[in-house]
C-alpha cells in the first residue's frame, strides 16, 4: 500500500528542510508554525531577500511566539515581522502593528501599504497613535516586540519618548508571564548616550537597566545576530556594515 503525504504536511517538511539548509542545525528545533511561516510562498520577495541577514526563524523561535498568541510589533514599518507573526499566531491570535505618529514623515508610505495588507488579514490591526498611546491595546499581550528601533526612542526626532513611561506602558500591556523582546544594533560598551542619535546604536547594558527599572525580569539573550567584524563605532548605515551590523536580542519577562 502506498503512503501519501497531505499537502500541508509536505509544506511543513519542506519548510523545516529549507531552514536547516539555510541556517544549519540551529534551525532543527524551530517549531513547525515558525518554519512554515518563514517558508510561506506568499511572503513578498523583498522580505525573503532580507532573511539571510535577519534570521527570522531563529529570532522568532527565541521570542517564544506561538499559535494563538497576541503580539505587538512596535514600529512595524513595512511589516517584515508583522507578516511572520500573523502567520505564526494564526486565526486564534492577533498582531497589533504599531506605526508611531512621531515618525510618520519617514514611514508613511510603508504604513499605508501595511494597512492595505491588514485589510485582507483580519488577525492584524495597524495603529498610528503616538508611541505611548499606541501601547493601550484592547487585549493583553503575550509578546511585545521591538526590532532595531528601541534606540530611536531616545532621539530628538522621536520626541524623545519618556523611556521610563514607555517601558512601564509595555509592562502594563503584557499579561503576567508575557515577554518583552528588544532587538537592536550594538554600541560599544560604555558608549555615550548620544550614540543612539549619531550611530543609531545602543549599549545592551543601557537597555537592560531601563527595562528592568520598569519591573521586568531579565530572561535571556541571543547572539544569533552578532557580527565580530562590526567595529560598533560607525553608523549603521555605513556601506561597509549596513545590513550586517552586530546586533543583540534581549528577552525580558513580566513576573507572574
Amino acid at each position: 500500500m502506498k503512503l501519501t503525504l497531505s499537502a500541508g504536511l509536505c509544506v511543513l517538511l519542506f519548510a523545516g528542510a529549507s531552514l536547516t539548509e539555510a541556517h544549519g542545525q540551529a534551525a532543527s528545533s524551530v517549531p513547525n508554525a515558525i518554519a512554515s511561516a518563514v517558508a510561506d510562498p506568499a511572503r513578498p520577495q523583498s522580505d525573503r531577500d532580507r532573511d539571510a541577514a535577519r534570521k527570522p526563524a531563529e529570532s522568532l523561535h527565541f521570542s517564544g511566539v506561538k499559535p494563538g498568541d497576541v503580539v505587538a510589533d512596535f514600529n512595524a514599518n513595512a511589516g517584515y515581522f508583522t507578516r511572520l507573526f500573523a502567520d505564526v499566531v494564526g486565526s486564534r491570535g492577533h498582531v497589533y502593528a504599531i506605526e508611531p505618529v512621531e515618525i510618520q514623515q519617514y514611514i508613511a508610505k510603508a504604513t499605508v501599504e501595511l494597512q492595505a495588507y491588514a485589510a485582507d488579514h483580519p488577525n492584524i490591526t495597524v495603529s498610528t497613535a503616538s508611541a505611548l498611546e499606541s501601547l493601550s491595546v484592547p487585549r493583553k499581550l503575550d509578546l511585545f516586540w521591538i526590532s532595531q528601533n528601541y534606540h530611536d526612542l531616545h532621539n530628538t526626532y522621536f520626541g524623545p519618548v519618556d523611556i521610563a513611561a514607555f517601558n512601564k506602558a509595555v509592562f502594563n500591556a503584557l499579561k503576567p508571564g508575557g515577554s518583552y523582546v528588544v532587538l537592536d544594533h550594538t554600541a560599544a560598551p560604555g558608549a555615550s548616550a548620544d550614540v543612539t542619535e549619531t550611530l543609531h546604536r545602543i549599549d545592551p547594558a543601557t537597555v537592560r537597566r531601563e527595562v528592568e527599572a520598569a519591573g521586568f525580569v531579565f530572561d535571556s539573550k541571543s547572539e544569533i545576530l552578532t557580527n565580530p567584524a562590526d567595529p560598533r563605532t560607525i553608523k549603521v548605515f555605513d556601506k561597509s556594515i549596513q545590513g550586517h551590523t552586530d546586533q543583540f536580542i534581549l528577552k525580558f519577562s513580566k513576573p507572574r
